[in-house]
């Protein structure tokens, strides 16, 4: 196999040109973050007569247009595509903007734009229907901020064809503005709409790249203006510039790679047509060969999905890096119209840059988690406040009152959305959404909402088709162990009062050793397809998701309410808070990630886990519910393996899963890049809905991947 010096951690796949794997390398090196960082953090305003005394509308509008004005241009040599986010605010989700030195405002993240609908129109076609919309109602201030964010972008479009030259140049009189007429200038499209976004300190997603580029390619093709090898090279460059933010010391926090920048490949289309094309394959090529985890991708899977899309996606899987997971579209696609989206919508499902499901282009999406295993400890057993206890003569009874606590505080985020959004007159119960359009500070990406533009009202202000929040629950399955454990130990071997649990539970186990390595070793717990400790785990969740939903009925008249479990990381932040568990876990040790397992328990495989997992109804869980499974390196290896990680995500599927999460670890190469990280600058991990370099992570978030890939398959 050829190889060229450019190492990707291993990856032995060579197809593209040298000089696109050395762009690739010194990107992913830092090259391009630390110089916005050092050089570039952030344009000055500068001083502006009554600046103190505007509007935040006013200010945002100041702020983009010295953005678009004064942020350096980049131009890499021999680079495809044109456009780059060079401002280092903009890395830390800020408007990249500052008046007399003084950070501005916040940007916007968890969404997913419209870009199809750049293709379909082009920033044009935008601007007419927001001059329509002005003719027929009137300019409003948001319209205004509308107006001012187009032309903002066209100054910092013709700084760039002022600096570009050939192809590029030619590409990029074309487009954004006017509708693209070839793949090489959808490409550019998507990249250059995308790359202002953020370059104005916004987080999208770009959501589902084959299906927006597939028909672009597919002619190009046929007409023979294009080779499969020229489009790989230029999508390359697109993968390659989403890189643009890695640093060359990235501070240790929860990794770099996170910037919500997700891709959805395959499915269906809003027909019902299979989207899956020579673009779908193009991008696992890539990813295969870079291992670019800046752009993590989800692939949606049913039951026409050919094997050997699953097959390729495996593939690539086994080289690890946690770059791919899988969602179940059928199972997704059910909720979404039982809940009331039309089923052509509900089948343009995308994600807000994690996985939590949303429609592209028209969902204004926030999501609220709480830890229901604090509830049990803190509120049922009453840890530390005996006195408080209350008196549970069954094992029903107890789960009960836990129940009717985890949903009371689903109601309490539920009203305080609702409140915080919406206004009712007292006078005549008209329903009002607060705030105004003087307040809006998020022009950017409402231009690239479906229906912010026509309807002259912003992102956070009901612009969009879809308002959706969704409580979360975190510690689900360590719940379900700890109630498991209750019932065993209190109401059915009758080993110990509650009372006497709850005070060992005080002691965080001291003096009781024995009974610990008992409850640990000798229950089974969730994870290892045993049906006793699964259906506690279903209930909580089934329990929870039928609360949310009717709450949802009564009150989602402006705002959709979704249930979701996840803790995207945070059993690390909460574990310093939780006391010991009646399952054998001392205090402050960390636990179960999103729907998984706790780490040390699952026993089974891969296989007992996925059972698990899914004996809970899935189908309730809108928003969804990841996955994780991490696979050993070793057992994947060859074609068996690729076989084996298949066979996992068809099970997962046909068993009625919702979102899987998959890597692959070795973890002699963990131990080794925390001691020596000037040696792993490019080894990816999945963290929980993002990939992170690991070397990125600081020590309790490489504990938690360490501890993951111990008990790897």
């Amino acid at each position: 196999m050829k190889t060229d010096g450019y190492s990707f951690m291993g990856r032995s796949a060579v197809r593209l040109k040298e000089s696109t794997r050395k762009y690739a390398f010194e990107s992913m090196h830092g090259k391009y973050g630390t110089d916005a960082l050092e050089n570039s953090p952030y344009v000055d305003i500068g001083y502006v007569e009554g600046f103190e005394q505007m509007t935040p509308a006013e200010k945002h509008d100041i702020a983009i247009r010295q953005i678009a004005s004064k942020a350096p241009v980049r131009i890499v040599e021999g680079e495809l595509i044109a456009g780059a986010a060079t401002l280092g605010d903009a890395i830390r989700a800020r408007v990249p903007a500052r008046y007399n030195g003084e950070w501005i405002m916040w940007s916007v993240s968890h969404l997913t734009l419209a870009f199809d609908k750049v293709l379909r129109v082009g920033v044009d076609g935008i601007e007419r229907e927001l001059d329509d919309a002005i003719a027929r109602d009137g300019e409003n201030a948001f319209a205004k901020s509308l107006k001012n964010t187009v032309e903002s972008m066209r100054i910092w479009h013709k700084r760039y064809l002022d600096a570009t030259k050939g192809r590029v140049r030619e590409n990029l009189e074309q487009v954004p503005f006017g509708v693209p007429k070839s793949f090489y200038q959808a490409v550019q499209s998507i990249w250059f709409t995308f790359a202002f976004t953020r370059l104005c300190g916004n987080w999208p997603g770009i959501g589902r790249i084959d299906l927006m580029l597939g028909e672009y390619l597919k002619k190009d093709l046929a007409d023979g203006v294009i080779t499969l090898d020229e489009a790989r090279e230029i999508l390359a460059h697109f993968w390659i510039k989403g890189c643009e933010w890695i640093e060359k010391d990235t501070p240790l926090a929860t990794g770099d790679a996170q910037h919500y920048q997700n891709i959805v490949l395959a499915g269906v289309d809003s027909d019902g047509n299979e989207v899956t094309n020579e673009v779908t394959y193009l991008v696992l090529d890539i990813v295969e060969e870079l291992g670019i985890s800046d752009f993590p991708i989800s692939i949606r899977i049913n039951k026409n999905t050919d094997p050997n899309l699953i097959k390729r996606a495996a593939e690539v899987v086994k080289l690890g890096g946690g770059v791919i997971a899988f969602y179940n579209e059928d199972l997704i696609l059910k909720p979404l119209t039982d809940y009331g989206y039309p089923l052509d919508v509900a089948r343009r499902f995308a994600n807000d840059g994690c996985w939590e499901v949303q429609i592209p282009g028209e969902t204004n999406f926030s999501y609220v988690p709480y830890d229901v295993l604090r509830i049990l400890l803190d509120k049922v057993l009453m840890i530390g406040n005996a006195e408080a206890r209350k008196r549970f003569d069954t094992y029903d009874q107890l789960y009960a009152e836990y129940i009717r606590l985890v949903n009371a505080e689903a109601q309490r985020i539920m009203d305080d959305n609702r409140s915080y959004r919406i206004t009712t007159d007292p006078a005549t119960g008209e329903k009002r959404w607060q705030g105004g359009a003087e307040n809006s500070t998020d022009a950017v990406v409402s231009l690239f909402e479906d229906s912010c533009v026509d309807r002259l009202r912003s992102y956070s202000a009901g612009g969009t088709n879809y308002t959706v929040v969704s409580p979360h629950i975190g510690g689900a399955p360590d719940a379900a162990n700890s109630l498991y454990a209750i019932k065993k130990l209190v109401y059915e071997n009758k080993m110990l009062s509650l009372d006497e649990l709850c005070k060992i539970l005080e002691d965080n186990w001291e003096g009781n050793e024995l009974l610990r390595q008992y409850v640990r070793n000798k229950l089974t717990y969730y994870g290892n397809d045993n049906d006793e400790v699964d259906s506690i785990y279903g209930a909580i969740l089934d329990d929870f998701a039928d609360f949310v939903l009717e709450y949802n009925r009564e009150n989602g008249d402006m705002v959709k309410f979704i249930p979701g479990v996840s803790t995207f990381g945070r059993q690390i932040d909460w574990a310093p808070y939780r006391r010991a568990t009646p399952f054998g876990y001392k205090a402050g040790e960390l636990l179960a990630g999103n729907a998984s397992p706790t780490p040390g328990t699952d026993i089974s495989g891969a296989t007992g886990i996925i059972r698990s997992y899914c004996k809970a109804d899935m189908a309730k869980q809108v928003c969804g519910a990841a996955l994780d499974i991490v696979l050993n390196k070793l057992a994947v290896s060859g074609d068996e393996g690729v076989n084996a990680i298949a066979a996992l995500v068809k099970g997962f599927c046909q068993l009625g899963g919702h979102f899987l999460q998959m890597d692959v670890q070795d973890e002699s190469v963990l131990l080794d890049a925390r001691e020596h990280p000037e040696n792993y600058k490019t080894l990816s991990v999945r963290v929980s809905g993002w990939n992170a370099r690991f070397v990125t992570l600081e020590k309790r978030w490489q504990d938690m991947v360490i501890e993951r890939t111990k008990t790897g398959i």
